[in-house]
């Protein structure tokens, strides 16, 4: 009693087995969601180590250079001292030759005057000017090693901003970033303003705009609102972000603002118009006075290493004019949550291209278009003044990729082993099977004058309306019957929407305890490769399988379209030679992948190949090792042995028992001669001598024609040995 329930929930869970194939979905989010989001997490982690802000800032620099050119800052004026004024006034420059040149400015009614220049003593400065209130001095806190400069004695500190300029780093030292102000020192220099800020200021509030701050790290001017950069700004980590600091956005040196030099303007030889209205600003730019600074430019081949710190203080103070007066937006970036999602979704990308391209050279172009895309997007952003990460999401892309692909093939040859070793296992059954059958070839004779059978039994085909197969599975229409199985088309009525299936019912050619076990192991190894098959767009996925009432079933997918054999004359005309290689290349391309499996078809005709309305494809169906079991049909093989096919489309080595992979090429053969020809291939005779068919090539070119032949050549050893093979012929011929 006990063996016997057990053997009901035996036969109660194989009836519920279903394919456990997760959904394309979910795999997708299985293989690649997890592991570009823990790609993601890893570069993120490097990045927040600032192992990679060295190279980001590099990235930066390079987009800062490669902006198209802006037109020139007419609002600024740059009167410089150069070496050849420093060779006739000697430096420094004494306080009458300075106020002689304030006083020529001041002529030119300037808005307002930036002094960037401090000397040892400049205690007379601004003497026998009757208005200094728009002359904005400069004194020096301590920047890369110099001593402190204190202001100029008889300027109001209101008109007094600080000349220190803040580097990047003690790598780079390049100048990227705006200190506008900052709180005062217990020093000399007690100025809470930059000097570029402080002209900026000025020139603005002589428009009758004001400053307010709205809190720790936010200012305005007029209605423009500065928001100042923190510590996790754009690439930057961790970043020393106190005060209030802006990025630099550069204009492009060589086009900056209007230049004149201190002799010009001391000797009259300047347009008065060019200081009328304007932010004048004064400063060196000889190199044996200050070496100048690095930027962005530095890199460039055409730049000068330096730029002269007076055209540093010029670009910032254009920059703030330019955000207010002309509403130029400053250099924005994302939270960082926003940065984490560009950075996974990059990651997304990678992982997709290696889970659908496994092909290390096709993924290696593709994966370089998709980088040069994502260049693309960074420097686009950052035209509308948009600072996002350029390598962490690279970084992603290419190691998700990588690592999604290998991880991919990885799986796919473990697969493959393991279809080789059900393959393996369906050979020893398919041998078990036949000796079987030639037991029941030999006794058969004897069962008969005893009076004994051996029970091989018809079974009626289901009616539509019958009982649930499998507990699920409602019969909606019978596709094909015979005296050993039936084709139904029904409805799953355990799936949401009832979804149609095709489920394929197997009665086995004896129900003896022997030849069930046997027939059993046979179908149980034939649905897990089709389980791993079926995973291919072009082959129908094995949805279920189960055993009931000592019947198998097997429950596939439904592919709505028509049979190849629609498509053949005499039904259609006779196919066009490009129609007809197109044809056999797109099934070979599924035999590619059969084979690659060691997996052989068994019965390949025209029937057996479904033109799916979906999306045209053709869609291999009916494999036909488990059809082993059954007996043969009258378009099957009656030699007692096992062995599967149709006449007309089976070699003769497949017909005694021994298919190769071969064997599917000629099927396939004898499919593309009857659509060049319009015969049937069971109406087409072989060569007595050598076995090989006979069939008229008039209507063929030679080239085709030699490609056919070879794929049904009578000797398996004479054909081609894989679909690769003929592909590549193939290809040439389509060349």
């Amino acid at each position: 009693m006990i063996s016997g329930i057990l053997q009901k929930l035996r036969d109660g869970l194989k009836q519920d087995r279903v394919n456990r194939e997760v959904s394309p979905i979910l795999k997708w989010l299985q293989i690649v969601g997890v592991s570009s989001l823990g790609v993601t997490a890893l570069v993120w982690g490097v990045r927040e180590l600032k192992w990679l802000q060295s190279g980001e800032l590099k990235v930066y620099d390079q987009m800062v250079r490669s902006r198209p050119v802006e037109a020139t800052e007419q609002r600024i004026t740059l009167v410089t001292i150069t070496e050849a004024d420093i060779a006739k006034e000697k430096w420094p420059l004494s306080d009458s030759t300075v106020n002689k040149l304030l006083q020529k400015i001041q002529s030119y009614q300037p808005r307002t005057i930036g002094l960037n220049i401090y000397r040892p003593t400049q205690k007379n400065l601004g003497e026998g000017i009757p208005n200094t209130d728009n002359i904005i001095a400069t004194c020096l806190l301590s920047s890369m090693g110099r001593a402190e400069v204190p202001p100029p004695p008889n300027f109001y500190i209101e008109n007094v901003g600080y000349n220190d300029l803040i580097p990047d780093s003690e790598n780079d030292q390049i100048i990227r970033r705006s200190l506008l102000f900052a709180q005062p020192p217990d020093k000399k220099c007690t100025a809470s303003f930059s000097f570029a800020a402080l002209t900026a200021i000025s020139y603005l509030e002589n428009s009758g705009l004001e400053v307010n701050f709205i809190d720790k790290k936010t200012f305005s001017i007029g209605k423009t609102i500065f928001p100042t950069l923190t510590s996790n700004y754009g690439s930057y980590k961790n970043l020393d972000a106190s005060g209030y600091q802006l990025l630099l956005n550069y204009h492009h040196p060589d086009h900056f603002a209007p230049e004149v030099s201190l002799t010009d303007v001391l000797t009259n030889k300047v347009n008065p118009n060019l200081f009328k209205d304007k932010l004048v600003i004064i400063g060196t730019t000889a190199a044996s006075v200050h070496s100048g600074v690095y930027t962005p430019y530095s890199a460039a081949p055409e730049q000068i290493a330096r730029m002269p710190a007076l055209m540093i203080h010029a670009q910032i103070a254009s920059q703030i004019i330019s955000t207010v007066l002309d509403g130029k937006p400053l250099i924005w970036d994302w939270p960082e949550w926003g940065e984490f999602l560009w950075v996974w979704t990059w990651g997304i990308v990678g992982g997709t291209v290696g889970w659908r391209l496994r092909h290390p050279l096709i993924l290696f172009i593709t994966g370089g278009i998709i980088l040069i895309a994502l260049v693309g997007i960074c420097f686009g952003l950052f035209l509308l003044s948009g600072w996002v990460p350029l390598i962490p999401p690279a970084l992603s892309l290419v190691i998700s990729g990588m690592g999604v692909m290998v991880y991919s093939s990885y799986q796919t040859q473990q697969q493959t082993q393991l279809i080789i070793q059900q393959v393996e296992k369906q050979q020893e059954v398919i041998a078990q099977l036949d000796l079987l059958l030639k037991e029941t070839a030999v006794d058969s004779t004897i069962v008969r004058d005893r009076h004994h059978h051996i029970s091989v039994i018809e079974t009626p085909e289901k009616s539509t309306g019958d009982f649930l197969l499998g507990g699920r599975y409602q019969i909606s229409k019978i596709l094909g019957s015979g005296g050993f199985g039936c084709t139904y088309l029904a409805n799953d009525t355990h799936r949401p929407g009832n979804p149609t299936c095709v489920v394929k019912q197997l009665m086995p050619a004896r129900r003896d305890t022997r030849f069930l076990e046997v027939a059993r192991r046979l179908f149980n190894t034939e649905a897990e490769i089709l389980e791993a098959l079926g995973k291919h767009q072009q082959i129908p996925e094995l949805l279920a399988y189960f055993e009931e009432n000592q019947e198998f079933y097997l429950v596939e997918q439904y592919i709505p379209g028509h049979t190849l054999s629609e498509e053949l004359p005499p039904v259609q005309d006779v196919k066009s030679e490009i129609a007809a290689i197109k044809m056999v290349k797109e099934v070979l391309e599924v035999l590619e992948f059969v084979h690659e499996h060691r997996v052989i078809h068994r019965d390949i005709k025209p029937t057996n190949i479904i033109r799916s309305t979906e999306d045209n494809r053709l869609v291999l169906i009916d494999f036909g090792a488990v059809k082993l079991m059954q007996p043969g049909s009258s378009e099957q093989t009656e030699l007692a042995t096992v062995a599967i096919g149709t006449r007309g489309y089976a070699p003769a080595e497949q017909f005694a028992g021994h298919p190769r992979l071969s064997s599917d090429i000629y099927a396939l053969g004898m499919i593309g001669i009857q659509a060049m020809t319009g015969i049937p291939p069971q109406e087409l005779h072989p060569d007595p001598e050598t076995g090989n068919i006979i069939w008229p090539h008039h209507k063929v070119s030679p080239e085709f024609a030699a490609i056919l032949d070879k794929m049904v050549r009578y000797h398996f050893s004479d054909r081609y040995s894989s679909a690769i093979a003929v592909l590549e012929d193939l290809q040439k011929l389509s060349q």
